[in-house]
């Protein structure tokens, strides 16, 4: 058998998913684009065609405030300005410091 056969039991390694970061506004998918280790939400989106605004990039104004609705994005030990508790729970991350790490779904409007 070589080794790049696949059994009846196998799936062949080289038909597999890429993960994909998408971009929403309620319903209406804006854009989507390939999953990029280490990328943030906003890099993301300005490869899928899809702009979220930012001012600080640092994490404290929060105008880049988008809803998770989808997949994990790791919130920092200490919540930035841009963020508090209450928010969090709404699932709102900051775009400009929020780096996913595999699909993500994310509605670019906040929960507010």
């Amino acid at each position: 058998m070589s080794a790049n056969a696949v059994t009846a039991d196998e799936t062949p390694t080289s038909v597999s998913t890429r993960p994909v970061v998408r971009f929403l506004q309620g319903a209406n998918l804006l854009g989507q684009t390939p999953f990029i280790a280490g990328n943030t939400l906003v890099e993301h989106a300005e490869d899928a065609g899809v702009r979220i605004p930012t001012n600080c990039t640092s994490g404290t104004c929060g105008t880049c405030m988008v809803t998770l609705i989808y997949g994990d994005v790791p919130l920092p030990d200490i919540l930035p300005p841009g963020l508090d508790d209450y928010l969090v729970e709404e699932c709102a991350r900051l775009g400009c410091i929020g780096v996913p790490t595999g699909d993500v779904d994310v509605d670019i409007r906040p929960p507010l």
